[in-house]
């Protein structure tokens, strides 16, 4: 699988983030970090891991990122 195409970023009143630099550093941060996890499930693969259980926890630890700023 490849990465998923982009969305169209929005804040949290639904308003379309239109700030090309700010798109531009949203598309480079996650191109990294789908290499990043590609990278570490092929790894895995390689180290003879489970898929199922690979992917379940790039999943949980995609759940477990917080919000910092958070009010």
């Amino acid at each position: 699988m490849s990465m998923p195409a982009m969305p169209v970023w929005l804040d949290e009143q639904g308003r379309t983030v239109a700030c090309t630099e700010k798109i531009k550093v949203m598309q480079e941060n996650m191109q990294e970090l789908f290499q990043m996890a590609q990278d570490a499930f092929e790894d895995g693969l390689l180290m003879g891991c489970a898929e199922a259980q690979l992917r379940a926890y790039l999943q949980a630890l995609a759940a477990g990122v917080e919000n910092p700023y958070r009010s």
